[in-house]
């Protein structure tokens, strides 16, 4: 028998609020994360805009000691290990200094790990000087950094990795820590994701000319999901983590529980049937909703909100039509739809674990939080949904099951289900 899955535990960095309390208010209040960098400008970049966590310079010898942060160059780590920590506390457990915990794992994702670090290590040097790279190199570059600092940190003795799939990584990890759990092979996991910023970073998707460069002037309003006047995502950063733990062990502890993961499913449109490497198979995204609906055995108009993809590209719509073929719910039938991204940017490999935190919140809290710089709504999504469904303004309501999806670079796709517990 499949054990129940449940969250007791969160933690987040995100571009508008680090700490769980602070970016509870700042999506209660639509506070925007997002601002003008001028090394963006002085470079060349099209889009100068991005967001980025504000780490206050004290913050990070909270959760390193001195030895790890000599020669520390790596954001998408450290801000996984903020949130690791902090998600590890929130949910009342312990870090000992001399024992393993083989009950409990880590399934923490990234993208692209320690650009600035490589950089910063090679910058000097030609190919005779090659090593003298240095010794900490490895450890913050290596793409299971993130996983290897967490678990070195909280002893986990449990699968201990790193999963990488883009934009899905985090709602990706979420579904594999919960699947370990539910077969019994481990009682809690720590799961989420992180990522790096900066022009190393972002520099590939100017190129690509998928971020907007119409908004430079006014950083706050660039990111524009859903809207007829949306001109391609504003990248973040940061990082998102979340304890899950089988319910048996959670009421045997006494936790806080947040929700309970209900289900989900993850597959690929394997680059076909309109899938590319950066655009979708509707028919495959359609599938994953559909079998997330089915492993989370309910039905679709159970679903009170869709916490989106929804990037502000041009795809928003053709995204927004794949949830209403696959719910087969439209106008004033289909449930309330945001998108996080309208405050924090699209924080790439970071995106799912953030946006699934936000979803847990309003469950916990009773609220759908606004999808800010929504006032000129595309004509193809009015079309398809009542213009009730989704708003630029706070409500209150009760939430009893939240879907959650992503999809990534490459054509893959993941979506959770989370319930009110």
């Amino acid at each position: 028998m499949k054990k129940r899955v449940v969250i007791t535990g969160l933690g987040v960095v995100a571009p508008n609020g680090v700490g769980i309390s602070a970016f509870t208010n700042a999506i209660k209040n639509g506070v925007s994360g997002i601002q003008f960098y001028t090394d963006l400008k002085e470079l060349g970049f099209s889009c100068c805009i991005g967001g980025t966590p504000q780490i206050p310079e004290t913050l990070p010898s909270n959760y390193l000691t001195s030895l790890q942060l000599r020669n520390f160059n790596s954001s998408g780590i450290m801000y996984g290990c903020i949130a690791g920590i902090d998600a590890w506390k929130d949910a009342g457990l312990m870090i000992s200094n001399d024992t393993v915990d083989f009950d409990s794992g880590t399934i923490f994702g990234t993208g692209t790990s320690g650009v600035e670090k490589f950089r910063e290590a090679i910058y000097k040097l030609d190919d005779n000087k090659v090593k003298r790279l240095g010794s900490t190199v490895v450890a913050q570059t290596m793409a299971s950094g993130i996983s290897a600092y967490l678990g070195g940190i909280l002893g986990l003795g449990n699968q201990v990795t790193t999963n990488s799939s883009a934009c899905s990584t985090g709602t990706e990890a979420i579904l594999l820590g919960y699947d370990r759990i539910t077969s019994g092979k481990a009682k809690r996991m720590l799961v989420g994701s992180c990522s790096d910023h900066g022009p190393y970073l972002w520099g590939g998707f100017d190129a690509m000319r998928v971020m907007t460069y119409k908004h430079n002037e006014k950083p706050t309003k660039g990111s524009r999901p859903m809207s007829q006047t949306a001109s391609g995502f504003v990248p973040g950063s940061g990082a998102g983590a979340l304890v899950l733990e089988s319910l048996e062990s959670a009421l045997e502890r006494g936790a806080t529980i947040y929700a309970e993961v209900l289900g989900g499913a993850i597959n690929s449109g394997g680059q076909r049937n309109g899938g590319t490497m950066t655009a979708p198979n509707s028919q495959a995204v359609e599938r994953c909703i559909k079998e997330a609906v089915d492993d989370a055995k309910i039905s679709s108009k159970e679903i009170d909100l869709i916490n989106g993809h929804l990037t502000a590209t041009s795809k928003d719509a053709q995204e927004i039509q794949s949830w209403v073929n696959a719910l087969e719910l439209e106008g004033v039938d289909f449930p309330y739809i945001q998108s996080l991204k309208s405050m924090v940017g699209h924080c790439l490999a970071a995106a799912g674990s953030i946006e699934s935190i936000s979803a847990i919140l309003q469950l916990k809290e009773e609220f759908i939080f606004p999808t800010i710089n929504c006032e000129d709504i595309h004509p193809e999504i009015m079309r398809m949904i009542d213009p009730h469904k989704f708003s630029n303004k706070l409500i209150s309501k009760k939430l009893n099951i939240v879907a959650k999806a992503s999809f990534g670079f490459g054509d893959v796709n993941a979506c959770v289900i989370f319930k009110r517990y």
